[in-house]
């Protein structure tokens, strides 16, 4: 069925069933709450509410969405809100984009142990970051770091790794001045991989040693210890990359940025392109290639489009987004203004302005204002048509 609005629930809704029962027994609680949200997503299971024009009578139904933060469609909203709150703490410097990310071995590990090993993941690349930053001969300031944990590539397969915005300078270690970054280039990665490299494999045994690793299926065996350290004896001796991009244009161009990556999911609607009875057929990027190259077109049988998307279901209550050093939510707001100060730029308002009542929707038709009519519960559908007071107009569900 070829559609130009294709979506991820529309693949949940028509081969989830299939896929609960074949897999039954096999899947969390978690999964199988996630896979309900998605499907149910903006439909009359949710409830919702019908709203009029009040001046043409113009009517439409509007269902809840499920807002589920694995769910395609409620991320949009969620990164606005999130980007708003965000905005206000940008100071007007370059900012970089750093990325740190597992090798294969390690993530293996981590599959089977997200919470303790995404955790890990985050603290290690944080501390990586601030060290080096801190380090006279580096830059030799306290930087701050927004932080997002990743866990998939471009092809839906395990990839967990830190995506990181990090402003080009900091404050110095006596908190009397700032320190700027160099045009291009905020600290050496070979230096950020290595250190990197030795507090993630430090702490990852320590985790081992105190019996708090599981593993599973084929992975049993590392369970013993002589196994579990030649499991990573190779990692020990490999570089670990941490990407490091040039710096943004300005705070618009690191909000824009921020939008892509703080609230994505494993796949967008938008990289879909048909779903048949062959499969799953949409895009990604192989970064083995380069140019025009990159973008790729690859199907999935619906089974395995499936699998692929909830290996990347997120513990319970996990924090995605993370934030540390002079923007760690206990001391942010007396970190960013003395940097301001440092900056010699305007501070931020002393007090959030009183929140305004949400605007109302305007009408298509007409750009009068519509008004809810009608507020129906779960699995409900709503009555029709609307009071006769308000159908004077076109009647569009």
């Amino acid at each position: 069925m070829m559609r130009t609005s294709l979506e991820v629930a529309d693949i949940f809704r028509a081969a989830g069933p299939a896929y609960r029962t074949t897999h039954a027994g096999h899947l969390s609680l978690h999964q199988l709450k996630i896979m309900s949200a998605i499907e149910h997503c903006r439909t009359a299971a949710l409830g919702g509410h019908v709203e009029a024009c009040t001046d043409c009578g113009h009517w439409r139904i509007a269902y809840n969405s499920c807002r589920n933060r694995h769910c395609p469609r409620c991320q949009g909203a969620a990164a606005r809100t999130w980007l708003e709150a965000r905005e206000a703490d940008l100071l007007p410097v370059g900012y970089f984009h750093v990325v740190f990310t597992l090798p294969a071995e390690v993530a293996a590990i981590a599959f089977h142990n997200k919470a303790l090993v995404y955790d890990l993941l985050f603290k290690a690349a944080a501390d990586t970051m601030l060290t080096i930053a801190a380090d006279p001969k580096h830059l030799g300031a306290r930087i701050g770091i927004t932080a997002v944990l990743h866990t998939w590539g471009s092809a839906l397969t395990h990839h967990p790794h830190i995506h990181m915005i990090v402003p080009g300078g900091g404050i110095s270690r006596d908190g009397t001045r700032w320190i700027s970054a160099r045009p291009a280039f905020l600290l050496p990665v070979r230096v950020l991989g290595a250190l990197f490299r030795r507090l993630f494999l430090t702490r990852l045994r320590a985790l081992h040693d105190r019996g708090q690793l599981a593993f599973f299926g084929g992975m049993t065996q590392l369970a013993e210890r002589r196994a579990f350290l030649r499991h990573l004896s190779p990692v020990r001796k490999k570089r670990w990359v941490v990407y490091a991009k040039p710096p943004f244009a300005g705070p618009e161009a690191v909000l824009a940025y921020l939008s892509r990556y703080t609230h994505r999911v494993a796949i967008s609607n938008s990289r879909l392109v048909r779903f048949d009875d062959a499969g799953v057929t949409f895009r990604y990027k192989d970064y083995r290639q380069g140019g025009a190259n990159r973008q790729q077109v690859m199907t999935l049988a619906a089974d395995e489009f499936l699998r692929r998307f909830l290996l990347h279901a997120l513990p319970r209550g996990f924090h995605r987004i993370r934030h540390f050093g002079l923007l760690a939510s206990a001391r942010r707001k007396d970190h960013l203004e003395r940097a301001r100060r440092l900056l010699n730029v305007a501070p931020a308002p002393a007090d959030d302005p009183p929140a305004e009542l949400e605007a109302q929707p305007l009408c298509p038709c007409c750009g009068g204002t519509m008004v809810i009519i009608e507020v129906f519960e779960r699995r409900y559908q709503p009555r029709a048509p609307p009071p006769p007071s308000l159908s004077s107009g076109t009647q569009t569900p």
